[in-house]
């Protein structure tokens, strides 16, 4: 069983991604994949072997889950990884799906595993994920979008700074393009209506894809309860908690020290201009403006 988990980048799902990654019937793609992307498959089954049998934050410097973006890119095509808009059913092409399938399947049989997860960030891709793995499963982990634009701001591979014209998201929906016009084409502004236009495309999706496939957990939440929140996804996908992932669980420190962190590092004014352009984005996922 194939199963993603999407979010749209610094919302916490690197956190979530390398927790689910020690369940030992979990399957992934892990660095080494990355870097080493035609080597032999005893190669990927090392990488997921290594990240849960060494202890500590030792794997997390080392070996570790990722998204697979140069792999994809090489053995796939680069219109998964980096297209300017979400991805849809009607992107698919007989010979995509068929590469689609012959990548995760083929790392499924590498690792031995029933079970294989893959994070995707940015575009949701869940439309052209559901149309060649129908059976699929998606959580989507949401944060903030205050703190998402935050964090964003402070990422070398933030192409904000380039305006909509150069970012990663294609050009603006008429309605913000004029919004960040009016509101003097703030650059901590285009960050918040980057998280708006994606979680446009998250919503899109949730209501596109039957209810029983879709899961939906905030990064506040799962920080604040970790071990209810990581339940209750293992239970969605289908996974047991075991002795052995509850040893592994245990290694993890879920800190509540960064979740507000926007209100220190964004002015007064910036906020004040978040507040007002995410208002209902934010009431929408349960966040207070």
């Amino acid at each position: 069983m194939l199963n993603f988990l999407i979010g749209s980048g610094r919302c916490g799902s690197t956190l979530l991604y390398e927790v689910l990654a020690r369940h030992s019937q979990v399957g992934f793609i892990s660095n080494l994949d990355e870097r080493l992307p035609f080597a032999p498959n005893f190669i990927r089954r090392l990488g997921s072997r290594l990240y849960r049998c060494t202890p500590g934050d030792f794997p997390a410097k080392r070996v570790r889950p990722c998204e697979g973006q140069r792999v994809l890119s090489k053995e796939v095509s680069p219109l998964v990884v980096d297209s300017f808009r979400d991805l849809m059913a009607a992107d698919v092409t007989p010979w995509l799906a068929q590469g689609m399938r012959r990548f995760f399947e083929e790392r499924a049989v590498a690792e031995g595993v029933e079970h294989y997860l893959h994070k995707f960030t940015g575009w949701p891709r869940a439309l052209f994920l559901h149309e060649i793995f129908p059976e699929a499963r998606f959580v989507h982990i949401v944060r903030d979008g205050r703190a998402v634009a935050n964090s964003w701001l402070q990422m070398t591979w933030w192409r904000g700074h380039l305006g909509h014209s150069g970012w990663h998201f294609g050009p603006l929906p008429e309605v913000y393009r004029q919004e960040w016009e009016d509101a003097g084409r703030s650059m901590v502004h285009l960050a918040g209506i980057g998280w708006k236009t994606l979680m446009d495309a998250f919503t899109f999706a949730r209501r596109s894809i039957p209810s029983h496939l879709w899961m939906e957990v905030r990064y506040e939440d799962l920080i604040a309860d970790p071990r209810k929140q990581i339940d209750v996804i293992l239970e969605f996908l289908g996974l047991p908690w075991t002795a052995d992932f509850e040893r592994r669980f245990a290694r993890y420190t879920f800190s509540v020290s960064r979740t507000d962190a926007f209100r220190r590092n964004l002015t007064p004014d910036q906020l004040a201009l978040l507040n007002r352009s995410l208002a209902d984005h934010l009431h929408a996922f349960g966040y207070s403006a």
